[in-house]
C-alpha cells in the first residue's frame, strides 16, 4: 500500500508539473475536470491493491498525454481555447442587465449581487458594466460619475450610502423589504406606473437605494447597440 502510494504521488506530482499553465487565478471549468479525473485515477492506484498498478499507471499516462495535447492545441487555436476554457460574457450593459445571457450562462440574480458586494458595489445602478470572466469572477466598471475619488483631493464631505433593498426579484415582490422601508405594494406599483411598467412581472430587478432613488431593470430590456466583450477573428 505504501509504495502504491508513493508511485500515485510521484505520478500526480509529475503530471502537475508538466500541465502547469503558469496561471495563479481559478480553473476553469475543464481543468477542474480533469484535475478530478486524475485524482480518481491516483486514488485508484492507491485503494485498488487487488489490481496490478501498471494498467492503472497506463491509463495515467494516456489521460495526461491527451490532456497535454489539448492544452498545446488550446495554445495554437484560439477557437480551441473558446471551447475548452469559454470566454467573457456581458452580464450588465449601460446599467442594464442582460436576463438572454444569465439564462444562457444559468447565473441568477442572486449570484450577480453577491458577486457585486464583493466588488464593493451595493448599487447596481451604479454600474456601468459587468463582465463575467470565464473563470468565474465579476469584472466591474462604474459609471463615469460614480468612480470614486480621494476625499482630500476634492475636499468635499462624503454622502452616506447605506445598504440598499431589493423590492423585486424575478418579478416577485419582496414584502419584508418594503415594510423595513415603510412603504407599501401601491406606492411601488405607483413608481412602477410612472416608468411605463404595469406590473411587478415584467420586471427582473427593483432596488431601492438609501438615499430612496428606485432602479429598476425590465425583463424585456431592449438596447439600441450590443457591446461584445470578445474579438471575433472571422469579422
Amino acid at each position: 500500500m505504501t509504495s502504491r502510494a508513493v508511485l500515485a504521488f510521484l505520478s500526480v506530482f509529475i503530471i502537475a508539473r508538466v500541465l502547469e499553465n503558469g496561471r495563479t487565478g481559478q480553473l476553469s471549468h475543464y481543468e477542474h475536470l480533469a484535475g478530478i479525473t486524475t485524482g480518481v485515477i491516483a486514488g485508484g492506484l492507491v485503494i485498488q491493491n487487488w489490481v496490478s498498478p501498471w494498467p492503472l499507471l497506463l491509463a495515467l499516462l494516456i489521460f495526461s498525454v491527451l490532456n497535454y495535447l489539448v492544452r498545446l492545441v488550446s495554445l495554437k487555436s484560439r477557437v480551441a481555447r473558446k471551447v475548452l476554457v469559454g470566454e467573457p460574457s456581458l452580464i450588465i450593459q449601460n446599467g442594464k442587465i442582460m436576463e438572454q445571457e444569465m439564462k444562457r450562462l444559468r447565473y441568477n440574480i442572486d449570484e450577480l449581487l453577491m458577486q457585486l458586494r464583493n466588488q464593493g458595489v451595493f448599487d447596481i445602478a451604479e454600474v456601468e458594466f459587468a463582465v463575467l470572466e470565464p473563470d468565474g469572477q465579476l469584472n466591474v466598471l462604474l459609471k463615469a460619475d460614480k468612480i470614486p475619488v480621494k476625499r482630500e483631493d476634492i475636499q468635499v464631505e462624503s454622502q452616506y450610502q447605506g445598504i440598499s433593498s431589493e423590492l423585486i426579484v424575478d418579478g416577485q415582490l419582496i414584502y419584508q423589504n418594503l415594510d423595513q422601508n415603510n412603504l407599501d405594494e401601491a406606492w411601488l406599483i405607483n413608481e412602477l406606473n410612472k416608468q411605463g411598467i404595469r406590473t411587478p412581472g415584467e420586471v427582473h430587478l427593483a432596488i431601492l437605494d438609501a438615499q430612496g432613488k428606485l432602479y429598476v431593470d425590465k425583463s424585456d430590456d431592449e438596447l439600441t447597440h450590443d457591446t461584445k466583450v470578445e474579438d471575433d477573428p472571422g469579422g
